[in-house]
């Protein structure tokens, strides 16, 4: 049986006397992709700042377990102005150095992992480009690099497609599925994208305030009731690019 990196008992959060979430139960096991779904409002968001650590939970409780480390995509990393001047090389360097105490430098050994997770995520050529003349889905492959550039085994994304075109969100579903799959990466993605999550994820969590759903994608998909939740078909999306 497989470890569960994250155990959620009871969880629940308040903004003010507002009750966002309420007796929220799951458990992640290690190797999963849990796709987070749900209509707006419905604490997604407030979920996986809960889990990260964040928002602290009003009651239950939220236990991880032993090695466990994070990466963090958080919802407002889509869009880079056009003006800004680092390169990609630049941000991925951010990643190694806001986990670093005083004094913050980049040593040979963070160079070759910065390296390596640039050709991980296929964006090696760009490293030396401005983040800000990239495409949508060329800078979300960046924001994910700084993600990953410390080997997390363990990688949270709030709604990280929402920007991007249908064939750029496919390829970044389809590279998550490679992490996930090739390098033991652990899911859990935040996504309104009903039309192809499903190809990728294993797992949804479909909330709303409370806990609707957990279990298998396919089951979900199959069963007459989430028609109300995802329309009236599961559509397939592209082939991914990775």
């Amino acid at each position: 049986m497989q470890d569960d990196l994250i155990q959620v008992e009871g969880l629940t959060v308040r903004y003010g006397a507002y009750e966002v979430l309420t007796d929220i139960s799951f458990s992640v096991p290690s190797g999963d992709f849990l796709a987070v779904a749900g209509p707006n409002g419905s604490g997604k968001t407030t979920l996986i700042k809960a889990l990260v650590g964040l928002t602290p939970p009003a009651g239950g409780r939220i236990r991880t377990g032993p090695g466990v480390s994070l990466g963090y995509l958080p919802q407002k990393s889509t869009y880079v102005d056009p003006r800004f001047p680092a390169t990609v090389r630049e941000v991925v360097e951010s990643g190694v150095l806001v986990r670093r105490s005083f004094p913050k430098r980049i040593t040979r050994r963070d160079e070759e992992k910065i390296q390596d997770t640039l050709r991980l995520l296929q964006i090696e050529d760009l490293a030396d480009m401005r983040v800000g003349k990239l495409s949508g889905g060329q800078q979300q492959r960046v924001h994910l690099s700084r993600a990953m550039v410390d080997d997390p085994n363990l990688l949270v994304l709030d709604e990280p497609t929402g920007a991007l075109d249908p064939r750029s969100r496919e390829c970044f579903y389809s590279t998550l599925a490679h992490l996930n799959r090739k390098h033991q990466v652990t899911v859990i993605i935040v996504t309104h994208d009903s039309h192809s999550i499903g190809d990728y994820a294993r797992t949804i969590l479909y909330l709303d305030r409370r806990l609707i759903y957990h279990g298998p994608m396919k089951e979900f998909l199959e069963a007459p009731s989430s028609q109300h939740y995802f329309g009236r078909n599961h559509q397939h999306g592209e082939p991914g690019c990775f």
